[in-house]
């Protein structure tokens, strides 16, 4: 194509876009709103993901002693459990200052702990485990061997909560994309639509370019442009209102929610993602346009 061919283009998608802006600017918000439920599941599993990470990087074995356990015991177990290949550290516990940990945490309401005996917190121990060995089954394995150490009472860890999160991030991801399918063919038939729309607006005129022998091209550009035009700007709108939505979240939620330590702040999609629905919207938007012309266009040269 030609450089006065590309201004001819231009020219025409410009006279196009103002002459149905009403059409258009339907169009790209109804893709915007179809995109919008795409961009909500990405972020659903952008901070899925992180929260996954972030318990994973807290991820401590707890396990509780008994009473009856002298100094030297204790110190004897420690020593053991340190040499562990998987353990990171190992930080003992005493009743005493369980008991004080417990009435930090209760805050203004301590008060309810009055009349209780402060030896009613067993000892414990907080293991942190080494990063390269935070998996599901070699946690399994060190609380198991943990549990069969003399003196120890209990032992808890919070890897089966990481395990349902995970399982819930894999169900996310295959949600995602079972409905961007059919948010996809959603958006199919809408710029197909608004495509045919404009065909039918221009029809003498395209019928008198494929009379005098136009190319293709020419004919087509400008639909094409105008459904790459489309589904930018519908992308781009969904983007501004995830956007607008994740602000009125991060206000609302920011108080921590924290069984296992701090969850943080909810996070945007990334850089790639933001990108990657602009340039889908366009892709599909493109997609569409081509797959409209050549329906009407082959009837109309037949």
């Amino acid at each position: 194509m030609t450089w006065s061919q590309l201004g001819l283009v231009a020219r025409q998608v410009g006279s196009d876009l103002w002459a149905q802006l009403w059409t258009h600017v339907l169009t790209a918000g109804a893709m915007a709103m179809a995109m919008l439920v795409f961009g909500l599941f990405l972020l659903l599993q952008e901070n899925l993901q992180s929260l996954l990470k972030g318990w994973g990087d807290q991820i401590q074995v707890n396990i509780y002693l008994n009473k009856s356990l002298g100094a030297t015991e204790v110190s004897l177990l420690r020593e053991t459990i340190q040499n562990y290949p998987e353990v990171e550290r190992a930080r003992y516990i005493s009743q005493e200052q369980a008991w004080k940990d417990f009435q930090a945490a209760l805050g203004s309401q301590s008060n309810l702990l009055e009349g209780l005996p402060q030896d009613v917190l067993p000892a414990s121990f907080e293991i942190a485990v080494k990063a390269a060995y935070r998996d599901g089954p070699i946690i399994e394995a060190v609380a198991e061997r943990l549990r069969k150490e003399q003196g120890v009472a209990a032992v808890e860890y919070p890897q089966e909560w990481v395990n349902r999160l995970s399982r819930i991030v894999l169900a996310v991801q295959g949600l995602q994309w079972v409905f961007g399918g059919m948010l996809f063919v959603a958006i199919f038939f809408i710029v197909g639509s608004a495509v045919r729309l404009s065909i039918l607006a221009r029809k003498d005129a395209i019928e008198i370019m494929q009379w005098v022998g136009a190319p293709p091209e020419l004919i087509r550009g400008p639909f094409v442009v105008e459904g790459l035009i489309q589904g930018i700007s519908g992308a781009a709108l969904s983007v501004l209102g995830l956007w607008s939505l994740f602000l009125f979240l991060h206000n609302q939620l920011a108080t921590p929610m924290d069984p296992l330590g701090s969850l943080g702040q909810l996070q945007f999609i990334d850089f790639q993602s933001v990108c990657f629905m602009v340039g889908l919207g366009g892709l599909l938007g493109t997609l569409a346009s081509v797959f409209s012309l050549r329906r009407f266009m082959t009837t109309w040269k037949g």
